[in-house]
């Protein structure tokens, strides 16, 4: 019995560890925005105490990444931003709506080997209007620059992403539209694959010279449901800046993501 016994422990703690290995390279690749990984996640973020209406918004990103080899020293990473949402006494009271809102599709040009754990990319940022409430689409087609740069080191790892859209057709009925968003970030993940991170999101619109912040402090975990990789990430959000009449008191965040490692 003894000699079965202790190969068989020798063989468990093995898969102990290469799970804990794969979770932590897993974890990894998910710090980084523009990693070598197909991920399929559904970001949810509930806000409430919106305005003087004390309305609530919830919005449910639907934001695939797929990378895809262009040769032996570049990846094409491209990802998708396409927001569900439903919100109550927004634009007044007992009114509601509900649906799609406008789409932002970017794809980043990435060197497949890192220097000194830096990755960067760059590459176009469309907006696509494809909202199907008339208070959830800007009605504008848009384009303009996008870039990512980030460094990790020793389970760290911080950066930034921004991009700048300008509308160039659509309704002429609408305004034009000249937003920028930025999002610097950090992580720190343990070798369990856990992590612990937090991130701002910022939305400079130019057009009418107003700010919108959050702050987006964030748990996460790697782990399998039943033979499929997922990561879960849950937090609290905190709306720190808004145009008048629309800032929230409270919100929070929960992401469930569909990993397919090669």
């Amino acid at each position: 019995m003894k000699k079965i016994f202790i190969p068989a422990f020798l063989f468990l703690g093995m898969l102990t560890v290469k799970a804990q290995d794969d979770a932590e390279a897993l974890a990894k690749k998910l710090a980084n925005p523009i990693a070598s990984l197909i991920s399929v996640p559904f970001q949810n973020n509930s806000d409430y105490g919106i305005g003087n209406l004390n309305g609530s918004r919830n919005t449910m990103n639907f934001q695939p990444v797929i990378p895809v080899s262009l040769n032996e020293n570049w990846n094409l990473i491209n990802r998708v931003i396409l927001p569900v949402v439903t919100q109550y006494n927004i634009t007044g009271v007992g009114e509601k709506q509900n649906g799609l809102s406008d789409a932002v599709v970017s794809s980043f040009m990435s060197p497949k080997n890192s220097k000194n754990g830096l990755t960067w990319g760059i590459g176009p940022a469309l907006l696509l209007p494809v909202g199907t409430d008339d208070y959830l689409t800007t009605k504008k087609f848009g384009v303009g620059p996008t870039a990512v740069a980030l460094k990790q080191s020793n389970g760290w790892t911080y950066g930034a992403l921004v991009n700048q859209i300008w509308s160039v057709a659509g309704s002429s009925d609408r305004p034009d539209v000249s937003q920028m968003f930025l999002q610097p970030f950090f992580t720190y993940n343990w070798k369990s694959g856990a992590g612990l991170g937090a991130n701002m999101e910022m939305t400079q619109d130019w057009q009418n010279s107003n700010t919108t912040l959050w702050l987006n402090p964030t748990l996460s975990g790697v782990t399998s449901l039943g033979g499929q990789k997922v990561s879960i990430v849950v937090g609290p959000r905190f709306n720190l800046a808004a145009p008048d009449g629309s800032k929230a008191d409270w919100g929070w965040r929960a992401v469930l993501i569909f990993l397919f490692p090669k």
